[in-house]
């Protein structure tokens, strides 16, 4: 398509409205009712619909698009059934979709949108898009519209491509206009196709727009503003057996079987996501599948020679978030990866986030890509955290205050000031992470002596002074235009995250914010700590710290209570193992569990399996069905430890169990 052609409405193709009544869905899917967006207000369609809905992990066990959209949205559940089943959505004949705020909050799985593309979907409405989710929708060539443009599509109109793609910067327009990013990677290689370089004049940047600077292909450390459309050197990135699978399928299908990758260094595969996953009754039947995805990123990693961070005798080296950051990610750098949590990599003063299959092949292929500078909101942190609170407290206010009002939507969200200083790296990291929960482009932290002392100690090759030359600071005077918000440390008080009501149109969504102290008597079947979030030495350090004080007043893990504990990198495990909090979590009950991922996807040891389980978890998402069946509450490490013991949620406060 062009910008000069237009689109319309296909006779005799439907439109599939995802409202926040069930029933109205079914009655669609069922062919016995055709909505009309006049009918209907931005209100009554569902919110925050996210990619585990879409395409639940087992879904992506197959790396076929074809085969994976006969699975569309099977994550939809409503009274312990499936909305849609098996080839429902390619069955209805719906080429648009519909939905309300935040469509593809979540993973950055690519699998969502090619599970609605191969079933027929033309074009995705909502009123906003997470970030990842919408570079997705524009690398497969699927449009994206608002709801008023679907009203005029409904009443006959046919809408031209550039108004529907005017929202997007010039080159993300051309991809979608070339139907999508590998075709448009054809036309610029071919010469068909220009992309223009940036003219922004010199002005005061970001730590964002100054690390895109710098990676300019053309005239790199020009000056960049947000909206502008840039080609950008990577300086590296991963994928795991999660997703290695189908980039190789990509690259061979694009660029034949003896393709070769630019740069192979400083970029590499993990085996971590899928780890436990035989373990999991649930996902015992899809180890054949499972199997295959670990065959294909062996057979990726030797065709393209990336570095190895494959499982030996079983045990993995780590989640591929925690061990980048140990290993691979400095500061100043660019860095892409398949997961939605890369953006973890900010706390080390670098600009990470994730991306889908698609995008993923052809950047490693050429060893650039293509980036949209987004807008920046900068969080001044003053104080310091009372004893009991942690960054995860932190990353909770946001999430409620800001994220749920869409203050953090698509920006790079820049943490720095004074009460920085006493946040460890962990606790940084923990903020980093969880940007891609506030559906925010990614994390960045400001860089100081303690960054390039804790890089120092894990990267021995390079010194705090050589660390500290690639370090990026904001310039004074830059523009922030989601403003710059003060957040003083000493007045968070330990919150948790509510599980919602999914079933009554209340998303389970890690905004879903309240005090510990104000959600009333809730027991507890299962305690988690783990995962890229909560599985580095601090956090370690927060379970031991409670469960040494059980041990010290003859407490325990409380009964008919599974407290686990899981290490996010094999360096966690021995710190661990040197700290002697081993022994403690075996005295207590703490089930622990080697290096890897796992419960955070539904993959591993910690999933409830019953509806009716209660879990409180260190992971960053509560999202229906993602950890299991069970409603699953979000709280920090602290508080997951404390809980566990009482079998109750509760906040850790230090001397709790004192004797009188």
């Amino acid at each position: 398509m062009s910008q000069d052609q237009v689109f319309r409405l296909t006779p005799g193709k439907r439109v599939l409205f995802l409202t926040k009544d069930p029933a109205l869905i079914r009655r669609q899917l069922a062919g016995e009712l055709d909505l009309q967006m006049c009918q209907l207000s931005v209100e009554e369609l569902l919110d925050d619909i996210n990619t585990d809905a879409m395409t639940p992990a087992w879904v992506c066990f197959s790396y076929r698009p074809e085969e994976i959209a006969r699975n569309a949205y099977a994550g939809l559940i409503v009274d312990g059934k499936r909305l849609f089943e098996e080839g429902a959505l390619a069955r209805g004949n719906f080429e648009v979709i519909v939905s309300g705020q935040r469509k593809g909050v979540g993973s950055s799985r690519e699998t969502a949108v090619q599970a609605e593309k191969y079933s027929g979907i033309r074009m995705a409405v909502a009123a906003s898009f997470a970030p990842i989710h919408a570079r997705n929708n524009i690398n497969l060539g699927v449009l994206m519209g608002n709801h008023a443009q679907l009203a005029r599509l409904q009443a006959g109109e046919a809408l031209s491509v550039a108004e529907l793609t005017g929202g997007l910067d010039g080159v993300s327009r051309m991809i979608v206009e070339h139907g999508g990013l590998f075709p448009f990677a054809r036309a610029l290689k071919e010469g068909r196709v220009q992309v223009p370089l940036p003219d922004t004049a010199p002005r005061p940047m970001t730590i964002g727009e100054k690390v895109l600077a710098s990676k300019l292909i053309a005239s790199p450390g020009a000056s960049v503003k947000p909206g502008d459309a840039l080609i950008v050197r990577v300086d590296g990135g991963y994928s795991h057996e999660f997703t290695t699978a189908q980039v190789h399928h990509f690259l061979r299908q694009e660029y034949g079987e003896d393709y070769r990758i630019a740069t192979p260094r400083g970029f590499a595969v993990f085996e971590d996501h899928l780890i436990y996953a035989d373990g999991v009754e649930a996902m015992k039947k899809f180890s054949p599948k499972i199997e295959e995805l670990r065959r294909m990123q062996r057979e990726f990693q030797r065709h393209t020679g990336v570095a190895d961070y494959s499982a030996t005798d079983g045990v993995s080296p780590g989640i591929c978030h925690q061990v980048a950051r140990e290993r691979i990610v400095l500061p100043g750098d660019f860095i892409q990866a398949t997961d939605s949590h890369t953006c973890m990599g900010g706390g080390n003063n670098a600009l990470a986030y994730g991306v889908g299959a698609t995008e993923y092949a052809a950047l490693i292929y050429s060893g650039s890509t293509f980036a949209r500078v987004p807008e920046t909101i900068r969080f001044e942190l003053v104080g310091e955290l009372a004893d009991g609170v942690t960054a995860k407290d932190v990353m909770l206010h946001i999430l409620l205050h800001f994220a749920r009002t869409q203050q953090t939507l698509d920006r790079i969200l820049e943490f720095g000031g004074p009460g920085l200083a006493s946040l460890t790296m962990d606790e940084r990291a923990t903020m980093a992470n969880m940007a891609t929960e506030c559906t925010a482009a990614a994390g960045v932290v400001e860089a100081d002596e303690a960054t390039y002392r804790w890089l120092a100690r894990n990267r021995p090759e390079l010194t705090p002074s050589e660390l500290a030359r690639r370090a990026v600071h904001p310039d004074p005077g830059a523009t922030y235009a989601g403003g710059v918000h003060t957040i003083d440390l000493s007045s968070l008080r330990p919150m948790v995250a509510t599980p919602g009501d999914p079933d009554h149109g209340i998303p389970s969504d890690p905004t879903n914010g309240a005090f510990v102290d104000a959600i009333g008597q809730v027991v507890i079947d299962i305690a988690y700590g783990g995962s890229c979030t909560a599985g580095k030495d601090d956090d370690v350090d927060f379970y031991a710290r409670v469960m040494r004080e059980a041990l010290s007043a003859g407490r325990r893990v409380a009964r008919g209570v599974a407290f686990y504990i899981q290490f996010g990198s094999h360096a966690v495990e021995e710190y661990a193992r040197a700290s002697g909090h081993l022994a403690v979590f075996e005295a207590t009950g703490v089930q622990v569990i080697p290096p890897g991922c796992g419960a955070c996807i539904g993959c591993g040891p910690g999933v409830s399996v019953g509806g009716e389980q209660v879990t409180v978890s260190a992971i960053n998402r509560n999202y229906r069905g993602r950890s299991g069946p069970g409603k699953l509450y979000l709280a920090s490490p602290l508080t997951v430890a404390a809980s566990a013991v009482e079998g109750r949620i509760v906040a850790f406060r230090p001397g709790m169990w004192a004797r009188a």
